[in-house]
Formats: structure tokens, sequence, C-alpha cells
């Protein structure tokens, strides 16, 4: 079989849904909310673009569930008194030609930076190490009250993304976020029912699979992005994602995507991966597939991986391999909307996606770049002008420390004065 072929194959999910084809558009960072929290209209633009451009299963950037802790400025928040208008036309646009388009929900946790949030919480108040507690704070370690109130903010927000006409949710389980905060015996050092031992930190993301599909009913799907390993002394390790997975496939989970790495230990950006991950690794292009091929000796349940990837045949050969079921891409989705089309067409991607970097080596290695300058080009997506493959990195920097120097002078907008 080609890998025309291979790509173009449609996918049943557990609960019998059909994805068309074998290319997953991973969460990226829009930051394209309207002043009071909700989706832009620039939102609807930008999916639309992608479900035009071939996409088979897309993944929105994080959307928050409390607009007290969000992760970063301009993040949409799902809470009861949303937008419904603004919600139902970017799930129309979304889920044309046929696309499937799933709202990915986030708590940051502690994982916000200094001046975001009016407190930034956490399962235990555990700072950041040393040379980044300048830009993240101390958390609060959150209550059962509390943990009780997120698990219902989750559910609710789930409900909201259903009746919008979004197709599923993914819940956000890596990256260093709240949820990946729980499973970490290092972020975790709780001794209730929350914490303390393996099955306990489960607890949490369980509980928050069990309460959404209560919620949704039956029918609806439910996947995870979740991290391999966090890559950090005394963190979330391989064989505690292993038993994760393994938990999440007997509760009826519906895909898991693998990712890594948190703040701390950026691995899924794209400058740190290449520099965490093996030769071998490297040659088959895609990060995580090792992980994945052990997964898959576990679980029967659709997994992705997301990361790597250059080629058509890369993506192909890592499904015809058995240990995926699709291939996941983001940053290439950020200056060639139409890639999928291309690859299902027989075609090579336009652009090869380099690290954008600023020669600054604290920053680089921080990944804000990667995150800042893919952000442009979603905006720019969104506002119906082309991407700019070539944009130098250092007009986003100047783009960044003017907006900071706007916002110290005028303040934040009047509605998220309070968040």
């Amino acid at each position: 079989m080609s890998a025309q072929e291979t790509l173009s194959q449609p996918l049943t999910l557990p609960r019998g849904q059909v994805i068309k084809n074998r290319l997953l558009k991973s969460a990226m960072s829009e930051a394209l909310s309207d002043r009071t929290g909700y989706a832009a209209p620039e939102l609807a633009r930008l999916y639309g673009a992608w479900a035009d451009g071939g996409i088979g299963l897309c993944i929105t950037g994080n959307v928050m569930v409390d607009r007290r802790a969000l992760g970063e400025p301009g993040n949409v928040v799902l809470e009861e008194g949303a937008d419904r208008d603004a919600l139902r036309a970017w799930a129309q646009a979304a889920t044309r030609n046929g696309t499937q388009c799933w709202v990915q929900l986030n708590h940051p946790g502690k994982q916000a930076p200094k001046g975001l949030n009016r407190e930034n919480v956490a399962p235990s108040a555990v700072p950041f190490r040393q040379e980044m507690q300048m830009m993240f704070p101390t958390p609060r370690a959150l209550t059962d009250a509390e943990i009780r109130d997120i698990l219902a903010r989750f559910t609710r927000a789930a409900r909201l993304v259903q009746e919008a006409g979004f197709s599923g949710v993914q819940i956000h389980g890596a990256h260093g976020y709240l949820v990946s905060q729980f499973l970490s015996p290092h972020h975790n050092q709780r001794t209730d029912d929350w914490g303390g031992t393996p099955e306990k930190r489960r607890h949490f993301v369980l509980t928050m699979l069990a309460d959404m599909r209560a919620a949704v009913g039956p029918d609806f799907p439910i996947g995870i992005k979740l991290n391999s390993a966090d890559f950090q002394r005394g963190g979330f390790s391989e064989e505690e994602s292993m038993d994760t997975i393994r938990a999440l496939a007997d509760a009826g989970i519906d895909l898991i995507e693998i990712s890594g790495g948190t703040y701390e230990a950026p691995v899924m950006t794209g400058v740190n991966a290449q520099r965490a991950v093996k030769d071998s690794t490297r040659q088959r292009e895609a990060y995580f597939l090792e992980f994945a091929e052990k997964a898959r000796r576990i679980v029967a349940t659709p997994l992705v991986v997301t990361g790597g990837f250059r080629s058509a045949q890369g993506m192909a050969d890592a499904i015809a391999s058995g240990a995926v079921d699709m291939v996941g891409i983001a940053r290439a989705l950020a200056v060639e909307p139409d890639l999928p089309n291309r690859l299902l067409a027989g075609h090579e991607p336009r652009y090869a996606i380099l690290p954008r970097t600023t020669g600054i080596a604290a920053l680089d290695r921080s990944g804000l770049m990667e995150t800042a300058w893919y952000a442009v080009q979603l905006r720019r997506i969104g506002r119906g002008q082309a991407p700019l493959p070539r944009m130098s990195p250092w007009r986003v920097l100047a783009g960044i420390v003017w907006a900071q120097l706007r916002r110290g002078r005028i303040g934040p907008p009047k509605r998220l004065r309070a968040v």
C-alpha cells in the first residue's frame, strides 16, 4: 500500500465514529479569544481553513475551564454564560467537509506566568526550579472542595462543547498542566484521596473521565493527550504512564495522543525534542513512536503520536507499523493549512519545519519562540491572511516586547482584571 493510500484510510473509533483519514491536527495555542475570554471570529476562519485543507481530526488549542486560571493571555474560556453563538460558528466551520473537531479542555494549575492570574493553584505547593521562579509563582495547594469544583468545571465545559456541535473533547493531560501535575509524584505530594500512590494520583483524571462520560452520554468521543514521561527527576515516569494508559483504556477512553515534557523540561517543543531523542528515533521521524510501540502491546485503544514527522512516507510507516492509528501534525499546518490535501494527493510538504530560535540560549531553551512564532501564523490565517513561513523570530520577539510594554501602560481589559 502506498503512503497516500495508507494515510487516506478511514479510522473507526471504539464507539463507532468514523474519522475520514489518518491525519490529526494536534493542539497549538491560538490565543484568539475576544476581550471577554470568549471565542473570537478569527477562530472560525482558522479552523475553517484547516477543515478545507483536508485534516481528518482537528484538536483545538487548549480551552480553559475557569477564567480565574488562564494558561496564557488570549485563552478561550468555557464556562456557563459563554457566547453560544460564537461557539456554534466555530464548531460549524471546524466540522465542514466531514472533518471531526474536538475541543481540548485544560486547566494550567501552577503552570501560568506571574501576573496573569490572581493566584496559581496545584495539587501541592511545589515551586518551579530556581531559575524559573522569576516567571512562575509558587502555587497554593488545592483543597478537596476546590478539586471537586474543577472536576465539575471540566464536565460542564464538555457538555457545552457537545451542545455547540463539536465532534468530541480531548483532556489535556500532558505538558505539565493540572491533570499532568496530579499524575506526577514531583508535583503531587498529597496524602489524601488525590495523591500518595500511583493509583490515587490517577484518581483525578479517572474521575474526570467518568464524570464527563456521564454528562455527554455514551456516543460522544473523549480523548486525552498524555505524557509518555515528564523527563524531570522525580516526575511522571514511563512506567506510571503505561499504567495510566492501561487504566484509561479500561475506563473507555476513545483516543490517546502521546507526547512528553513540561515547561521545566520542554521536550515537546521542536528544538528540545530534537535534542532529546535518539538518532534512530530521528530517522523514523516520530519523537514518541518507541513508547507508542510499548503502549500498543498493552491496549487496543487508538493511539496517536505527534512531533517530528517530515514526510508522507514517515507518517505512513508509523501507521503501517501498527504502533499508532493516526499521526499528529501541528506546526506544519500553521504555515501550510492545506498540507493534508497535498499529502493525500501524493505530494510532500512545501516547507521544512525548522526550530525557531533567536540565539539567546535561555529564551530558546524555554520553547517560547516555538509557541509565539506559530501563534503569529495562526492569527494571520484567522484574519484571512496568508502565513509567512520565512518570518524572522526577531520580528516576533519585538512584537512580544511591544505588546508587553503596551499592556503595562494601559492595563488588561476591564472584564479580565479579576482573573
